[in-house]
């Protein structure tokens, strides 16, 4: 049987460690009127870039960002089974994503991706037009990655996949080529199933099957920069970056697939992990810690304001000297010395 360029182009992205591959056409995605609602409604909190006109421009037509382009390429590479770290409220150390426990994969998969465009251009024979992206490009990738076979939307709004799970990054390689689009036969299997809705601490999934951002734990561990609002502080429970919990008790995830070893080389937080003496942690020392980890993103400052939170809700009063130590270091951190603040104040209530 002749091996088709399609086929080909899979065995190299599985020899590169990605669990999925499947093509689409650079058709505009069908459910683009939802994500504009989404924006219209002011769900995607402080992330005004999703709401910029170039970038919505792009998501809403591939070709906005490649004209040449002819097929897409989707791919999936997993990370760090779900509960390796999954801790609790009595553990001394604090919970991280599961994705997050490993180095950057904005670092690790860019190159992968590009070797695949190499591999491509080599077995065609001439260059080709091309953009690819993992989580950071103007493209819907989970509705993408539905439309090229490798999973459904489930209703926590993560892809999931019957074989794998939901525990993988997405990438995606705007092609200047025309590739045979896969067959999609995978239909949606959440059924009846509300678990990650009714697990979820701060009810942050709607029933569009997308997330009103100012509840999401992980947005408001990651990408809000000011004060957590009072209210979600205690639901935010011992989580310091990301949240996994939806991902946690879906019953599909006993199927996740084990993590590349490419993505599992930073071992520094599953070796002793983040514990309450991380409040006293210097700039310095922050940059050194996580230079190659994705908790960077939150920076320092958003770093110690989710530890603050989580000491709180963990309830030790031996952490209260780290908290008032904070609160008087700290003199021009003004949101860490408030939650430190909030956190004080909660451990002495709980202790009173």
């Amino acid at each position: 049987m002749t091996i088709t360029l399609r086929q080909s182009i899979k065995e190299k992205a599985r020899q590169l460690g990605f669990i999925l591959a499947g093509v689409t056409s650079c058709q505009p995605p069908e459910h683009y009127p939802v994500f504009e609602s989404w924006l219209k409604k002011g769900l995607h909190g402080t992330m005004n870039y999703l709401a910029e006109e170039r970038s919505r421009t792009r998501r809403a037509d591939p070709k906005q960002i490649l004209p040449e382009c002819q097929s897409i390429l989707v791919l999936a590479m997993p990370y760090s089974p779900l509960l390796r770290f999954s801790g609790n409220q009595d553990d001394a150390t604090f919970r991280v994503a599961s994705y997050a426990l490993g180095d950057d994969y904005h670092e690790i998969i860019p190159p992968l991706l590009k070797k695949i465009v190499d591999f491509i251009e080599e077995q065609v024979g001439h260059s080709i037009p091309n953009r690819y992206y993992t989580d950071t490009g103007p493209t819907l990738e989970r509705e993408l990655a539905q439309r090229a076979g490798l999973g459904w939307i489930g209703k926590n709004s993560m892809l999931i996949n019957p074989g794998t799970g939901s525990t993988f990054f997405l990438a995606e390689i705007l092609l200047g080529i025309e590739l045979e689009p896969d067959e999609v036969n995978i239909t949606d299997h959440c059924g009846t199933c509300t678990r990650c809705i009714t697990a979820c601490p701060t009810q942050a999934i709607l029933p569009d099957r997308t997330l009103d951002a100012h509840r999401c734990i992980s947005y408001l561990t990651i990408e809000l920069k000011g004060d957590i609002p009072p209210d979600l502080r205690s639901p935010i429970q011992d989580w310091i970056f990301g949240c996994d919990i939806c991902q946690m008790v879906c019953p599909w995830n006993r199927f996740s697939a084990p993590a590349d070893s490419a993505l599992e080389s930073n071992l520094q937080l599953t070796q002793g992990g983040i514990s309450s003496s991380d409040l006293s942690i210097s700039p310095v020392e922050f940059n050194q810690r996580f230079k190659r980890s994705p908790i960077k993103r939150a920076k320092r400052r958003g770093f110690l304001r989710n530890l603050a939170v989580a000491i709180g809700n963990k309830g030790n009063k031996n952490d209260l000297p780290l908290l008032e130590h904070a609160m008087h270091a700290e003199q021009e951190e003004n949101v860490i010395r408030e939650h430190a603040r909030w956190a004080k104040e909660k451990i002495q209530g709980k202790n009173a």
